[in-house]
């Protein structure tokens, strides 16, 4: 997507023994995706992976606060306001990014140190060794930005354990190390004072033997402990149901909950329930990708995206006026009209053509 790049390489690629280091390099947007970046990515995911002198790929973020924010929404917000399509354009090549990390046949190595939201999960999360650390802030976040979870984690959460992933679809919250490994985010933790030495040995050692090394258990999460009320209440049918249940539940952090949901985008939320239990049965990433795909593509006609950037990102005033205001008002045949085939923006041909 357009936007002005103040460092003059937004993806930096290095190879060194047997490895190849992919770094994100956008430190003051957290790393933030472009269209630009995605496409660099994927450039250097075919070099490696078809290069039998590199037996793994190592993808880090540059900077102290994380791996990555997730994709450009301050580039996606302008494009709506304008009534353009890039960000579907954006949205076709990131998506199709994240089918290729899920299979890749070289061993992939995402450090998941710091702030890994929405798009940092979808170039993270697929990969075949995923590493959290102390520091780590994983989650879709999407719903308080008039969205819906996309890159794959509608894929991801649906497969959580019990309503785990319910639960963090529809609050948007980010969760820790412990959480994210239970939740199917993340494989291994390992300290962040260790992760220059641990990636290091990567040039040189068998990318198993350098995880048995250096993994740790993770410190204490809290969702092991939350299992009892977060799978009783978001098993419910509705958004409406859940809310009710996580309300009268009983459990404080179960109250917590419901009044985060009732912050977000209603129609976000009703569309992200009926995309996560949708994803349940599907039974491959692309299938959920492709779905997922015509469910952005009409979010993005939908004033709830432009209105929840503006809120969150933009003005900052955290005062979304989202419309329809209330979960009751919105109707089931507007969140049908999200999942119909044939949507604006087409497919990405993931399922016939393979990635």
């Amino acid at each position: 997507m357009a936007h002005d790049e103040v460092d003059p390489a937004p993806v930096l690629l290095r190879t060194e023994g047997r490895a190849a280091y992919l770094t994100l390099n956008r430190p003051r947007a957290i790393n933030a995706l472009t269209r630009g970046m995605v496409r660099d990515l994927a450039a250097a995911l075919d070099r490696f992976d078809d290069d039998p002198a590199v037996a793994v790929i190592v993808l880090t973020g540059a900077g102290e606060r994380g791996l990555c924010a997730g994709g450009d929404i301050r580039a996606i917000h302008a494009d709506a306001v304008a009534g353009g399509r890039e960000a579907f354009a954006f949205w076709r090549d990131e998506y199709r990014l994240n089918a290729r990390i899920a299979r890749l046949r070289t061993p992939y190595v995402a450090v998941m140190d710091g702030i890994v939201m929405g798009g940092g999960v979808g170039v993270s999360a697929h990969g075949s060794v995923r590493i959290v650390t102390e520091r780590s802030a994983v989650g879709m976040p999407e719903t308080g930005i008039g969205f819906v979870p996309d890159v794959g984690g509608t894929y991801l959460l649906a497969r959580a354990p019990g309503e785990t992933g319910t639960h963090l679809g529809l609050t948007g919250l980010p969760v820790g190390a412990a959480d994210a490994i239970l939740c199917g985010l993340a494989d291994h933790y390992v300290p962040s004072d260790d992760l220059a030495a641990f990636t290091a040995e990567l040039a040189g050692a068998d990318v198993h033997d350098a995880v048995r090394r250096y993994a740790r258990p993770a410190p204490e999460g809290e969702l092991a402990a939350q299992r009892e009320w977060i799978d009783t209440c978001y098993s419910a049918g509705s958004v409406e149901e859940i809310v009710h249940r996580l309300l009268t539940h009983g459990a404080p952090a179960a109250k917590e909950a419901a009044e985060t949901i009732l912050t977000r985008s209603p129609t976000s939320l009703k569309v992200t329930l009926t995309a996560l239990r949708r994803a349940r049965a599907l039974d491959s990433l692309e299938k959920v990708l492709e779905q997922e795909y015509r469910v952005s593509c009409a979010t993005f006609g939908s004033p709830d995206l432009a209105e929840g950037i503006r809120a969150q990102v933009v003005d900052k005033d955290r005062n979304p006026r989202w419309s329809p205001a209330r979960l009751e008002d919105v109707e089931a045949g507007t969140v049908a009209r999200f999942f119909r085939a044939g949507a604006e923006g087409g497919g990405l041909g993931l399922v016939e053509r393979g990635v």
